[in-house]
């Protein structure tokens, strides 16, 4: 079996564009590209876990809070698009389901076109539990936040959009 050398192409320069890259800065900025992916992705899981600890205050697990999440701000799913959503199967989220609907964050009803299906929506109570909650997380993220500079508040929240507006063309 023999070996074959695939080599990157850099596009030709335009007469508008700036020069072309040599192979060693593509590789380069490729190899910088994944090491910032690396630390950005190590840095919102810790930040995620820290904002989480908020959460215990509901009383809740991650796991129905994040389902509660997905009615709340994605609206009434049945069971197996709320399993999609959250990435488990039926019978897993029907316990959830069944836990939220005893403390009373969610309501059930039978669909009007196929009363074998189930279809689940947020209650008054739910959504206030996860503004509380979201309310929590974000006083406990700014009393960190309040420690940096102005200059490194600013550079932050220039960071900020920048993941917004790539989120926004996520695929």
């Amino acid at each position: 079996m023999s070996k074959v050398k695939i080599e990157k192409q850099v596009p030709a320069p335009s007469a508008s564009s700036e020069p072309a890259l040599s192979p060693q800065k593509v590789q380069g900025q490729e190899r910088d590209t994944h090491e910032v992916a690396d630390r950005l992705h190590s840095a919102a899981i810790h930040l995620l876990r820290r904002v989480r600890k908020q959460d215990s205050a509901t009383g809740e697990s991650p796991a129905r809070l994040s389902a509660l999440s997905v009615l709340v701000f994605g609206g009434t799913k049945t069971l197996g698009e709320l399993a999609a959503a959250e990435g488990v199967r039926a019978s897993t989220m029907s316990r959830m389901v069944a836990g939220l609907a005893w403390s009373g964050l969610i309501r059930i009803t039978a669909d009007t076109k196929d009363r074998r299906r189930m279809q689940i929506r947020a209650t008054a109570k739910g959504r206030r539990m996860l503004v509380k909650g979201r309310e929590r997380r974000v006083k406990s993220l700014a009393e960190q936040l309040s420690r940096l500079t102005g200059d490194e508040l600013r550079r932050l929240g220039d960071g900020v959009e920048i993941l917004r507006r790539l989120l926004a063309g996520w695929v």
